[in-house]
């Protein structure tokens, strides 16, 4: 097998400022400012331009507004990737949009499909319904927001043997603002989908306390494909940067295939 260059990801762990989006642009410009020349993807955490919170629609920016523009910029400063989601309107309806942003400046989006109907997001927001899967430097990488994390047959790698050029994805992305009264299932869903999946999972989440009171404890984390952490966070802001093998990913899934005894399925759209 041909070797290919290793995924350097980092991943970003702020305490997102509440409803400012300028001031937040600032704070997490800083964060990465550092980093040219030493990744190739940074990775913000779910609406980090707001926090979690069902009144940042009212001041929902679009995709011609001054936070892509911004990850734009960010992305050819550092020459790398840049993703993360945000409140973003589309003609009537407002999106929790997680965007991948390349330094060439092309923009690639998601919109989250499982709404938290627990915290009421569904009754603003609107809901997407189609994954994605992006292909940098040579990785295949699929970008999910937060609630999605619980729903495994959404986030399925589907491994077609028929199909010559390979798996759905090599790099799983979950963004989060997951409270810390759920750390426990936060960390031990990554690892499942990481396993299950044979991919390695990237999980960033925030801290701090937001506006509504709910405290976050971060617990942000790359786990490789045996569901083995090659970086945990811990609890306080801090950005960290991690190397994917790109060759010890492809020896797991040639001593291991268990992909090939997966169930063939298709999701039906609701």
């Amino acid at each position: 097998m041909t070797s290919q260059q290793d995924l350097r990801v980092s991943l970003v762990q702020g305490d997102t400022r509440w409803h400012d989006p300028a001031g937040n642009r600032a704070y997490y410009g800083e964060k990465i400012s550092h980093l040219r020349g030493l990744t190739d993807l940074v990775i913000l955490p779910e609406t980090f331009t707001s926090g979690f919170s069902n009144d940042a629609i009212d001041s929902a920016e679009d995709m011609q507004g001054p936070t892509v523009a911004w990850m734009r910029e960010q992305a050819a400063k550092l020459d790398a990737a840049i993703c993360g989601s945000v409140q973003l309107r589309v003609g009537k309806d407002v999106f929790n949009r997680m965007m991948f942003v390349t330094p060439g400046g092309d923009v690639q989006h998601y919109d989250k499909r499982h709404l938290f109907t627990f915290a009421k997001e569904h009754e603003r927001y609107a809901a997407g319904n189609e994954r994605l899967t992006v292909e940098w430097r040579g990785w295949r990488i699929c970008p999910l927001v937060c609630y999605d994390l619980r729903f495994p047959v959404f986030a399925r790698n589907r491994f077609d043997v028929e199909r010559k050029d390979g798996p759905d994805y090599d790099l799983l992305i979950f963004v989060a603002n997951w409270p810390a009264v759920r750390a426990y299932p936060w960390k031990t869903l990554l690892r499942a989908r990481a396993i299950e999946n044979l991919a390695y999972v990237a999980g960033v989440n925030r801290v701090g306390r937001d506006g509504n009171d709910i405290d976050y404890a971060g617990d942000s984390a790359v786990i490789d494909f045996l569901g083995q952490p090659v970086s945990e966070d811990g609890h306080g802001e801090m950005v960290a940067t991690t190397t994917l093998q790109w060759d010890e990913l492809q020896k797991h899934r040639e001593r291991f295939p268990a992909m090939h005894d997966g169930d063939a399925f298709e999701l039906i759209e609701r």
